[in-house]
């Protein structure tokens, strides 16, 4: 029986880089409702992926002044992916390091 469930979890198919990317792509544009999403860095950790994201949006500072213009800020996001492609941690950053 051992060795049944050994082939079993050798047949399952482990997410490919693109598997990742589509996953991250789809959940920004979700979450953020945005649709220029660029992802930078994709990488494969022990227990997951991590990426990281460039974002354009639309201004916080142009909508706060109630102006209607095309203004986009670019921002950063780390994303971090279990081994199943969960979404278990989301961040806005300020720099790439």
């Amino acid at each position: 029986m051992s060795d049944t469930v050994k082939r079993d979890s050798e047949n399952l198919k482990q997410p490919s880089i693109l598997d990742v990317r589509k996953k991250v792509s789809s959940f920004l544009k979700e979450a953020l409702k945005v649709r220029d999403i660029k992802i930078i860095k994709t990488l494969k950790e022990e227990n997951g992926w991590e990426t990281l994201t460039e974002v354009y949006e639309d201004s916080a500072f142009i909508q706060e002044l109630g102006l209607n213009t095309r203004v986009k800020d670019r921002n950063l996001y780390e994303i971090k992916l279990a081994e199943d492609l969960e979404v278990i941690a989301f961040e806005k950053v300020r720099s790439i390091e």
